[in-house]
């Protein structure tokens, strides 16, 4: 008989570029009641992406990062606390398949994500909101295209990546100008197709409804699509802050459900996934 979890699949610390460290998302993920946590901190980029490591685990912290997460999961199962489990996300980029071979040695859970986008005379960061030259070079309609192209590569990536994380992260300056013109029904269908033809699950995101934009990744429209393909999902609140861990979970699997979702998967330290209820039946 399924069973409802309270899972947070997507959580950063201040290994990466989250605020807090390990050890207070974890607790505050036990005062939220969670029942699984997946650290998900960003793996290590290569000099030319991350050149001050202001984003991403530099390498020779890596151990740390490993040791403190697997201390913390056995400090917080003692005390009846979260399942937390040793995750990356994983930034996906042409010829990123052996870096993410090498770096991530031991993690249970691998989110693909897609934040640099390369085209046309401009590339960079998408989603840095201290720099948004490649939305006023490329236009928001080309960075669509593009982000759409490299969401898909990462689908089909040899990386096997465990969960695509944000799906349509490409929605996150739609509220200060950089909405897209152009009809995207045929870039979900894409993105729907490949999520189902390649095995993957997508994540259902609360982090949008702290932006501007106030709504989940991915939208209505496009979760319909995954729905409608039977792509599986998860669920993550995509918190850097130990106040933003479990942040609306609760609504995101009734909406979860409203669209006709019955079930997330959650992943576990053995290294299986477990089909779990939205809501009480």
């Amino acid at each position: 008989m399924p069973r409802l979890l309270n899972a947070d699949c997507h959580i950063h610390s201040e290994h990466s570029d989250g605020a807090d460290g390990v050890f207070q998302m974890v607790e505050a993920g036990a005062k939220a009641g969670l029942d699984v946590m997946v650290m998900t901190d960003h793996l290590t980029l290569p000099y030319e992406l991350d050149p001050t490591s202001d984003v991403s685990i530099p390498v020779a912290q890596l151990p740390f990062y490993r040791a403190d997460v697997l201390a913390m999961d056995h400090l917080s199962r003692s005390k009846g606390g979260p399942e937390v489990l040793l995750g990356f996300e994983c930034d996906w980029y042409p010829g990123c398949e052996g870096n993410i071979e090498r770096w991530t040695v031991g993690a249970k859970v691998l989110l693909g994500s897609v934040h640099w986008v390369s085209g046309e005379g401009s590339e960079g960061w998408m989603d840095d909101d201290r720099d948004l030259h490649v939305w006023e070079e490329l236009g928001a309609d080309e960075v669509w295209r593009l982000y759409v192209d490299a969401w898909c590569r990462a689908c089909e990536s040899p990386a096997n990546f465990d969960v695509m994380a944000h799906p349509d992260l490409a929605r996150r300056f739609e509220a200060e100008g950089h909405a897209a013109t152009i009809d995207l029904a045929p870039l979900y269908d894409r993105m729907a197709e490949c999520a189902h033809d390649l095995g993957k699950r997508v994540e259902l995101s609360t982090a949008g409804l702290r932006k501007p934009f106030h709504d989940y990744y991915p939208a209505l429209a496009l979760l319909e699509r995954f729905r409608r393909a039977e792509v599986p999902i998860t669920i993550g609140s995509d918190a850097h802050v130990a106040g933003d861990v479990a942040f609306g979970l609760a609504d995101a699997r009734r909406h979860a459900y409203e669209v006709g979702y019955r079930s997330q998967q959650v992943p576990h330290a053995d290294g299986s996934w477990e089909e779990c209820l939205l809501v009480e039946e």
